[in-house]
């Protein structure tokens, strides 16, 4: 049975995601931190900011669950054909 070729992140693209990551929460913050409004209107902002970061990682594990569920699936597909394909003799006469 072939093996699929499964795309592979480097470490670079790790990197990048983590900082682009801390770079926009940063901004953020220092957003939050320094708008000209009362404590309580920066608080309620930052109880949505911190709903949609969670959301966000939510988000991405289910579309993260759902490509790897797709990629069993197309696995054991590939294995049912080929088990097919190898017991099928065209020269067998019925």
């Amino acid at each position: 049975m072939t093996k699929a070729i499964q795309p592979k992140n480097t470490g670079a693209f790790y990197v990048q995601a983590v900082l682009s990551f801390g770079v926009s929460v940063s901004a953020v913050a220092i957003g939050l931190a320094y708008l000209p409004v009362d404590t309580w209107v920066r608080a309620f902002l930052s109880i949505g900011v911190l709903y949609v970061v969670t959301s966000t990682f939510t988000l991405a594990k289910c579309v993260r669950d759902r490509q790897e569920l797709s990629d069993v699936t197309t696995r054991v597909d590939q294995a049912r054909l080929e088990r097919l394909l190898a017991e099928h003799d065209p020269f067998k006469v019925d």
